[in-house]
């Protein structure tokens, strides 16, 4: 009999998952483990185990996303042909199509080629894309930061209350449409034939195109992530220079925010991001710079 601590081994998930669906699961390869337990299997598969209590309606419409990208040929990762996910206790899985052996990042011209095109789309028919709302419902609770000293966690949740209160306001420029919903130059890998492949589908929605703008501005402009040359590629082939919007400052300081917070909710048991997460909310509180900032 299988025990509670095995039930809740995100490789035993995957075996029984992948005995359901009839795929090889041997040799496996833990890869990292944040949102999902992601796991490299033979014959170019990667399977994607959810953590516990995850909603099946968002890991279905990241499926059904990858099949409708697929049909318009459009550079996106793939699911193999299985049904899925596939449910196993309290945890969806998903088997994808290995795009390389390492990831290799695209340069910000494919990024920016990518993000165009994508948002030329007009949203399916076929899928229930949900309203962009990258900080909840207004009506919803505000997450908790246990891992946060109390001061900490109390000025990240009047920082993300204003946000969620100020976002639908920003005077937006932009059509709204089809999004990625996280799109920077870390969704964006080169294939084994070197060609740019945009991954990670879990945030699509229909917003503002800027959302899908702004962590490339941000990467430049405060962070220093990306050189002014880069940043200017970037513009140039997308056609659009968020730095030259009205709601730019105020659409980065939410940005930061949501970059901010999601670390923070690794902050209980990652004594790293704890630490990072805590330089990041001084910096935010007191204006400082952000240029020491590592990337998650």
């Amino acid at each position: 009999m299988t025990n509670q601590d095995e039930r809740d081994d995100p490789a035993v998930v995957l075996h029984s998952a992948a005995q359901k669906v009839q795929l090889e699961d041997e040799p496996v390869e833990l890869i990292r483990y944040g949102s999902n337990a992601v796991f490299r299997l033979p014959n170019r598969v990667i399977a994607r185990v959810s953590r516990p209590g995850a909603r099946a309606g968002g890991v279905e419409r990241q499926v059904a996303v990858a099949r409708w990208l697929e049909q318009l040929e459009y550079p996106a990762t793939q699911v193999v042909d299985v049904d899925q996910p596939v449910v196993v206790g309290d945890r969806l899985v998903t088997f994808w199509k290995s795009l390389s052996d390492d990831e290799t990042y695209a340069g910000l011209a494919d990024v920016a080629a990518l993000i165009r095109r994508l948002h030329e789309f007009q949203a399916p028919a076929s899928i229930e894309l949900p309203r962009l709302q990258p900080f909840g419902s207004p009506h919803a609770p505000l997450p908790s930061f246990p891992g946060l000293e109390e001061d900490d966690a109390a000025f990240l949740q009047e920082r993300y209350r204003w946000a969620r209160a100020t976002f639908d306001g920003l005077p937006f420029a932009l059509p709204c449409g089809v999004i990625h919903g996280d799109a920077n130059v870390g969704n964006v890998i080169l294939d084994r034939d070197g060609r740019p492949v945009l991954i990670d589908l879990d945030s699509f929605a229909v917003g503002p195109r800027e959302w899908d703008l702004i962590q490339t501005a941000l990467f430049y402009d405060r962070l220093g992530w990306h050189t002014r040359e880069e940043y200017e590629t970037f513009v140039e082939v997308y056609g659009y220079d968020l730095l030259q919007w009205e709601g730019y400052e105020q659409l980065a300081d939410m940005r930061e925010i949501a970059m901010t917070a999601w670390l923070s909710r690794q902050a209980a048991e990652s004594e790293k991001s704890a630490a990072e997460a805590a330089k990041r909310i001084a910096a935010i509180r007191t204006g400082a710079s952000r240029r020491d900032w590592s990337a998650y």
